[in-house]
């Protein structure tokens, strides 16, 4: 850059955009620029989209609106993410504002798009080579006790309602030695959680080896206290990671393993390459591996066809599995994609009641789960501040926030037995010998 300048970066949607948004600060930070300070104008804004609901785009050219100052000026508009990709050099049609497009794919140039900016260009970058972008980030120097890992990016499933394959590009699963590297370097940043992501983050390889065996490398690595993974799919839940939940203490012992839905006919039309039954047992073989672990999954209610007797077939299956967690969403058409034009689009009014139902029996099952800790002990870590005095807040094994009373500081793990349930969290008391 020509002179020290601010930046911010306001990611949107899911946890690979949290970590890709990490990287690009890093990137921008490794150029002199600095972060800007809360509340005050940046001279450099990057908004890392999301494309995953069917108005993404409408929200990101919204967001681009939002960013003129009061004396009419704005600051320099990079559209980064899966919008970015998908809209390519139409953004830059549709808003004369975005001064450059990157794709999730290419943020590791955003320097040198940035320099082109400068020299008076707009310019656009939606390649998509395959790890280019990791070769030419800077090392980890700084991070969270929790931090994540992207370790697998794209998807070859290709689900006629998802945009993944065609924003993300083809499967691809980065080296296990540079995972290790990128790793070992967190650790010595004071990382002592690792989520592993991926859009089929259990489908990672690299030659013979798989996910179970980068999980038991990372597990060895001292200081590191605990590993999980997401999101997975139901056909790469291999034995070996199953196998890993019952041997693995670093492990934890949550699962978030998305269905989308009960009915085979309706996971037929999604392209899941799964039937209920199918999910039924990996799910069955996984709790005979850890009777301990929590599960969690996404739903989408009203896809094209869903009749009643499809959507109960989908609490059927809630109910026989029963979720500690889970995600769902009433399908929205994704652009481009199989089911936007398929026939028997399901009306407004229904999805919205079906979702409603769904949500209610999920959030009874997550309520029952959390009451299920009531008395028990276990150990958390903690990872942040509360908003009482003496109060810090810290993640159990299983996922929930747990508020407790106590002088330990971030990033120390403590054993606190649970006393209260709250619909999303549970409070407890600090354990002494």
């Amino acid at each position: 850059m020509n002179a020290p300048r601010t930046f911010a970066i306001k990611s949107f949607g899911c946890q690979m955009n949290v970590y890709d948004g990490e990287r690009m600060a890093e990137l921008l930070g490794a150029e002199g620029m600095t972060p800007a300070a809360a509340g005050a104008d940046a001279d450099v804004v990057v908004l890392n989209t999301c494309h995953i609901r069917e108005k993404a785009a409408e929200k990101a050219y919204s967001e681009v609106g939002r960013l003129r100052r009061e004396d009419g000026s704005r600051p320099v508009i990079a559209l980064a993410g899966c919008v970015a990709q998908a809209e390519g050099a139409e953004a830059k049609r549709r808003s004369k504002a975005i001064d450059l497009v990157v794709g999730p794919q290419a943020y590791h140039r955003l320097p040198q798009l940035l320099r082109e900016v400068e020299a008076g260009g707009r310019p656009v970058d939606t390649d998509l080579p395959p790890l280019d972008k990791f070769a030419a980030l800077p090392r980890r120097r700084r991070a969270g006790v929790s931090a994540f890992l992207s370790v697998q990016e794209g998807c070859d499933k290709f689900c006629t309602y998802c945009v993944v394959p065609y924003t993300r590009g083809a499967e691809v699963s980065r080296p296990l030695a540079d995972l290790l590297d990128e790793a070992q370097q967190l650790v010595d940043g004071g990382t002592r959680e690792l989520t592993l992501l991926g859009q089929n983050v259990n489908a990672w390889a690299d030659g013979r080896e798989t996910l179970a065996t980068l999980i038991r490398r990372l597990a060895a690595l001292p200081g590191l206290e605990r590993v999980r993974y997401t999101t997975s799919h139901p056909i790469n839940m291999a034995d070996d990671l199953i196998a890993a939940h019952a041997e693995v203490p670093q492990l934890m012992p949550y699962l978030h393993l998305p269905v989308q839905a009960g009915s085979d006919r309706i996971l037929k039309a999604m392209n899941r390459h799964h039937t209920a039954s199918d999910y039924l047992a990996v799910i069955a073989k996984v709790r005979a591996a850890n009777p301990a672990i929590a599960l969690s999954g996404d739903f989408i209610v009203g896809f094209p066809g869903e009749t009643d007797e499809d959507f109960d077939a989908t609490l059927n299956l809630v109910r026989e599995i029963g979720y500690a967690a889970a995600f769902s969403f009433k399908y929205s058409a994704r652009p481009g994609t199989p089911a936007a034009t398929m026939d028997g689009q399901v009306p407004e009014a229904i999805k919205d009641e079906r979702l409603q139902r769904l949500q209610a029996l999920l959030a009874e099952q997550s309520r029952a789960f959390n009451h299920s800790k009531v008395g028990a002990t276990t150990r958390i870590l903690i990872d942040r501040v509360g908003r009482k005095p003496g109060q810090m807040i810290g993640k159990s094994p299983w996922l929930q926030s747990v508020f407790v009373e106590t002088d330990a500081g971030i990033g120390d793990m403590v054993d606190v037995r649970m006393t209260e349930a709250l619909p999303n969290s549970l409070g407890g008391v600090l354990c002494t010998a």
